[in-house]
């Protein structure tokens, strides 16, 4: 497996992983503090139900991270909301295996 070189990840992202909904609204679990390598950049995303959502930034992290959809992040100073969650695997292939993250 390879993955990504660390030198990439010039970046550091809090996540506040979503673990479910209560009474007053999402609940998020301890905040965790992981590197990563943050691109701003606009584009169009779906979501867990198939909705298009604009996202301004696509985080890249290391395999391993969790960040499930509706997680709370927080990266370049900004507090926003993760919409998909994607572990970029090549099985065994020669490629950067990662865990990519849009952010609205």
């Amino acid at each position: 497996m390879t993955s990504i070189p660390d030198f990439m990840f010039r970046h550091t992202a809090a996540i506040e992983p979503l673990i479910g909904e209560g009474a007053y609204g999402p609940v998020y679990g301890p905040e965790v503090t992981e590197p990563c390598l943050a691109d701003d950049k606009r584009q169009l995303v779906r979501d867990a139900n198939g909705l298009e959502i604009v996202s301004d930034t696509t985080v890249y992290f290391k395999p391993g991270v969790v960040c499930p959809p509706g997680s709370r992040v927080t990266v370049n100073g900004r507090s926003t909301t993760a919409i998909t969650s994607l572990i970029r695997d090549g099985g065994g292939l020669p490629t950067p295996d990662h865990v990519e993250v849009a952010l609205k």
